[in-house]
């Protein structure tokens, strides 16, 4: 968009929807960039259809690195925060942008609170991790972490197909005793982990565009009341 497009956007609602993705490994099966690819659709879709301008998306987030699995990119809490805030103060400041809506697809804490702690001087702000609704009756383990299992195998057999490896997914559950593990939580990964837990091998194509429609419903009412 050039100037002129945006300014008329603003104009007659002076909201921007901001995709924060992470560039991380999600098992052997996943590209790195698999939460960006999500939320970038979401936002794709919702501008288009609430004629709110998305940003370009911010691709870097927070998570702990795993060196057994090379490729994947993190910044610090203080980094995020600090990049989030600028961006919004100059979009605030200088486009006059009013409501933000803020879609990313990590429950690392430290990401979570460089969003949520975003400093502003009139605007709204409206952080929404969408993998933190409740899929219930929509997968058949709800109750799994969601790091390249179930829920975003579905979601990239749906979006983004040509870049799933359906033949390296392996299913994977931390050992006993271990119930609250998340990849990159231990330096000390647990002996066979592959890099995501949960059951890729229950991921499918129409679970995935029932996930998706879900996601793009709530996320649609948010922006609604943002």
């Amino acid at each position: 968009m050039n100037p002129g497009n945006l300014r008329e956007h603003l104009e007659a609602r002076p909201a921007l929807i901001v995709p924060v993705g992470t560039t991380e490994q999600h098992g052997p099966h996943l590209p790195l960039g698999c939460d960006t690819i999500i939320v970038e659709r979401l936002a794709d879709d919702l501008s288009a259809e609430s004629g709110v301008p998305r940003t370009p998306t911010v691709e870097y987030g927070v998570h702990t690195p795993t060196p057994s699995f090379p490729g994947g990119a993190s910044v610090s809490r203080k980094t995020l925060h600090r990049v989030m805030n600028e961006l919004i103060e100059s979009w605030e400041v200088g486009a006059g942008v009013r409501e933000f809506l803020i879609l990313t697809a990590q429950a690392n804490d430290a990401h979570q609170e460089a969003l949520s702690t975003i400093r502003t001087e009139v605007s709204r702000v409206l952080v929404v991790d969408i993998f933190s609704l409740d899929f219930t009756g929509l997968l058949e383990r709800p109750d799994l972490p969601v790091q390249g299992g179930e829920l975003d195998t579905s979601l990239l057999l749906h979006i983004a197909p040509d870049l799933v490896r359906m033949d390296l997914a392996r299913d994977y559950l931390p050992p006993s005793g271990r119930g609250h593990f998340r990849p990159g939580s231990s330096k000390r990964l647990p002996e066979g982990f592959p890099g995501s837990v949960g059951y890729p091998s229950l991921a499918t194509a129409e679970k995935g565009e029932r996930l998706y429609t879900f996601m793009l419903e709530q996320v649609r009412r948010c922006l609604q009341e943002c």
